[in-house]
């Protein structure tokens, strides 16, 4: 794989959640282990989730992660078209890093995303002439009959490129032999022709009985499985879906390593509509004595030695969530018992005195908690920086995504922002992944709430992140057939693979 344009692999999904980012990602870190100069792609990504490259674009955490598992600095080349969802119905459309407006799923589908084709195109061809391999990324599945004029990240990017098209299944679901069959026979003769194979996904037990049914699904589709992934725990690195986290209230608890000190630190975490880059507590579920959980529920919050609000795509429409739900007054409470408050982004535009907002939801002014004093004005341009400073004596480094525009007036100067008794708010994302800023920012929350916690003096999250990376890695060079998908990746779309029919008999 060198010179001219690099080989390429378009790895598509039955479903959604099927596992494709973290495939990717493995497929990444195991050839750039190979000396493979490799780089991920994902033409179009939906996602509350993102991060800020050192030139100032916006683009999915996923495709930073995945870049991350390349070594190589991400770009907005990676990912061109992120849409941001504000609701069940509109999206602000992020293009080459830079956001271009709001859409509707409508207008959007009905002609927006058929033009930005040539665009995704010429990113990725960018990316094939510098790297010897570019690893894509589909999104849902290949087979929404329904998008497929309009299809740019699926089989559209493949017919365009000329990608072969690996086809991932979770099987933990069930049905995955009939999601592989369907996914293919539903496919025109010309997108079936790009469809290599098959990779099964999140597989428990003993794969001999897995085998026969995969020799079934390659009589009746003539296309090959390139391997089998066993179920592993503590892999959905950098999620792309906070809507669904926060929309269907889903409680969700990190699992910890034995505390250091004589006492745990609880954090709960509020799950807020259309919560953005709920990812910045991962650095707090990594640390030795630590429990992390997402919670919708005033009484969540009693047993808290932390409450965090995380970022939102609805800072307006989030505020009223929590007054709807009683956890304001929570809140409000233990602010004024002086007890640990962090808000993040959108959260600390949430405990400020009020935020002026002619831009995200039209509300005009809209009084805040008033528990730090904040003024907050949402301006049309959008701040994408990646901020160095300092506090509690630590060096840290983050990133900020905004459009509110904060007017600290007082209290204890804290990165952007400030802290006023236990309240702490910052528009930095990221910031607690400086381990030694997160290491005193946690001995001050356990002095505050009374815990006999003590940070570990050695956990780095760059370095538990590089482990994760490795393992995806692993999981590909340990289970999948890499000499015939190292072939795949270099020689190009396959040719001559049977066509199916809608619904061939079995």
């Amino acid at each position: 794989m060198s010179g001219g344009l690099g080989g390429g692999l378009l790895v598509a999904g039955t479903t959604s959640d099927a596992g494709k980012s973290v495939v990717t990602a493995g497929i990444c870190r195991w050839l750039v282990r190979q000396g493979v100069k490799v780089a991920p792609f994902k033409a179009q990504n939906m996602s509350l989730n993102s991060f800020v490259t050192t030139e100032g674009a916006e683009i999915g955490r996923a495709q930073a992660m995945q870049a991350q598992a390349c070594r190589v600095e991400p770009t907005a080349l990676m990912n061109p078209v992120l849409l941001k969802p504000g609701g069940e119905q509109s999206s602000q459309v992020v293009l080459l890093g830079k956001p271009v407006g709001e859409m509707s799923a409508r207008g959007y589908h009905g002609g927006r995303q058929r033009k930005l084709l040539g665009t995704v195109l010429d990113c990725l061809a960018e990316l094939r002439g510098t790297y010897d391999a570019v690893i894509c990324e589909g999104a849902g599945s290949p087979a929404e009959i329904n998008l497929r004029r309009t299809d740019i990240v699926n089989m559209g990017i493949a017919r365009g490129a000329r990608l072969p098209v690996l086809v991932v299944g979770d099987i933990d679901r069930g049905g995955v032999f009939a999601s592989f069959f369907g996914t293919v026979a539903l496919l025109s003769p010309e997108d079936q022709e790009l469809v290599a194979g098959f990779l099964v996904n999140k597989f428990r037990g003993d794969v001999s009985l897995l085998e026969p049914g995969l020799d079934m699904l390659h009589g009746l589709t003539g296309r090959r499985s390139y391997g089998v992934l066993p179920f592993r725990h503590g892999l959905g690195i950098d999620e792309e879906d906070g809507l669904r986290v926060s929309l269907r209230g889903t409680v969700r608890e990190s699992t910890t390593a034995p505390p250091v000190g004589e006492d745990v630190l609880r954090v709960a975490v509020c799950a807020i509509p259309l919560m953005s880059n709920f990812t910045d507590v991962d650095a707090l579920a990594a640390e030795p004595g630590v429990v992390v959980r997402f919670v919708d529920r005033p009484e969540e919050l009693a047993d808290a030695d932390l409450v965090v609000i995380p970022g939102t795509r609805g800072t307006v429409r989030a505020l009223e969530w929590l007054r709807e739900r009683g956890l304001a007054d929570a809140i409000l409470r233990r602010a004024a018992e002086q007890r640990p408050v962090l808000g993040i982004c959108g959260g600390f535009q949430i405990l400020g005195e009020h935020i002026e907002d002619d831009v995200e939801s039209r509300r005009g002014r809209v009084a805040g908690l008033g528990i730090l004093p904040v003024r907050v004005r949402f301006a049309r341009e959008k701040t994408l920086t990646r901020p160095v400073g300092e506090a509690l004596g630590e060096r840290v480094e983050g990133y900020e995504i905004h459009h509110g525009v904060a007017e600290v007036l007082g209290g204890e100067a804290f990165l952007d922002g400030c802290r006023v008794g236990g309240a702490w708010g910052t528009h930095w994302h990221g910031s607690l992944e400086s381990d030694g800023f997160r290491r005193a920012f946690l001995r001050e929350v356990a002095a505050a709430a009374g815990r006999r916690f003590v940070p570990a003096a050695d956990t780095s999250f760059a370095a538990l992140r590089e482990e994760q990376l490795d393992r995806l890695g692993d999981l590909i060079e340990q289970h999948a057939d890499t000499d015939a998908l190292r072939r795949l990746i270099e020689s190009g779309a396959p040719q001559g693979l049977p066509f199916i029919p809608p619904g061939a008999p079995a």
